[in-house]
């Protein structure tokens, strides 16, 4: 049996890992078999992460994470979690392979996912002139003509957001109201570099080696028309990773999984969650590794105060009573 599995492998996971194997608890990483390093796997250059003045890619910065949690003894296993039982004082993790996996602790950061248009040129642009985050990627699309997908406060934010670069952001919308709160939409409204493109969604998205535009059907007549772009971010929401917790923690009204105050504790003892799975708001790279940090240290604390038999030690008044 172990003492620690770690569920994820973006930066709230390979954080914890560092974390946990440098205070010699050997975790085992459960990385995904197909998306080891999270949503940065998908990423470019990331120019907003500490300690890396000149940028680094994604993909680059993801590997960095995964040696150096290595190097201090974290196992990292390539495969996927199929089933999770968190019912007993020991958890167990089922993987694809068959295994079965038993542990005193678990740190659940299995991120969240941005919802997608379901476009094939969404994928193949991505890191061309698709985004999903425009604190990501702002910057390089200073002085270009940039569009924003999505009517919530989301898509305002980010709207707004991106004029501090572009010189013209187009909001397109299926409908003509938005759903996002008033005071988001004063905001965006106002801006003279917001155009909003309303009843109308992307049916295709145009270019080759980089974003030339879209092609936009009118959601009323059905009527369609290319708009010249240089960039398109997608803000229709995220979906937190939980799907394996549904009904085994307490979930938050974002459908996040529900910590304590500012710590890692999830509903159930021995179980500590970090990331994006459990931030509705930031969702940045290095708030998720601060996160991983607080997940470890808090797995780590309660590791030790498990007795001899494996169990949570009896506090002071469980004693008196005895």
């Amino acid at each position: 049996m172990r003492q620690l599995i770690i569920i994820g492998s973006g930066p709230a996971g390979f954080t914890a890992a560092i974390y946990a194997a440098r205070a010699n608890l050997s975790p085992l990483v459960v990385a995904s078999s197909v998306e080891v390093g999270g949503e940065l796997m998908n990423t470019t250059e990331v120019e907003n992460f500490p300690g890396f003045p000149e940028g680094i890619m994604g993909p680059d910065l993801m590997q960095r994470m995964q040696a150096q949690a290595e190097r201090f003894g974290a196992e990292i296993r390539y495969d996927d979690v199929t089933e999770l039982d968190v019912s007993g004082d020991i958890k167990r993790v089922t993987l694809g392979s068959g295994a079965v996996e038993e542990a005193q602790a678990i740190v659940f950061a299995t991120g969240s996912a941005y919802r997608k248009l379901g476009l094939e040129g969404e994928e193949r642009l991505s890191g061309h002139g698709v985004s999903w985050c425009a604190t990501c990627d702002g910057f390089f699309f200073r002085d270009k003509t940039i569009a924003v997908v999505g009517g919530g406060d989301s898509a305002m934010e980010e709207a707004t957001f991106l004029t501090k670069f572009a010189t013209k952001v187009y909001v397109i919308h299926r409908r003509d109201t938005l759903k996002a709160s008033k005071i988001m939409q004063e905001r965006a409204l106002a801006n003279e570099k917001i155009e909003f493109v309303w009843n109308s969604e992307v049916a295709d998205i145009l270019g080759e080696d980089a974003v030339s535009g879209v092609t936009l059907r009118d959601t009323v007549t059905g009527e369609t028309r290319d708009l010249a772009l240089e960039g398109l971010f997608v803000a229709i929401g995220n979906d937190p990773r939980t799907h394996l917790v549904h009904d085994k923690l307490e979930l938050t009204a974002d459908g996040t999984i529900a910590v304590e105050g500012r710590s890692s504790r999830t509903s159930v003892t021995g179980v500590f969650a970090a990331g994006d799975v459990i931030d509705p708001t930031y969702r940045q790279a290095v708030t998720a590794a601060a996160s991983g940090t607080v997940a470890a240290l808090d797995a780590e604390h309660y590791l030790a105060s498990l007795g001899d038999a494996g169990e949570p030690a009896p506090t002071e008044d469980q004693l008196v009573q005895a």
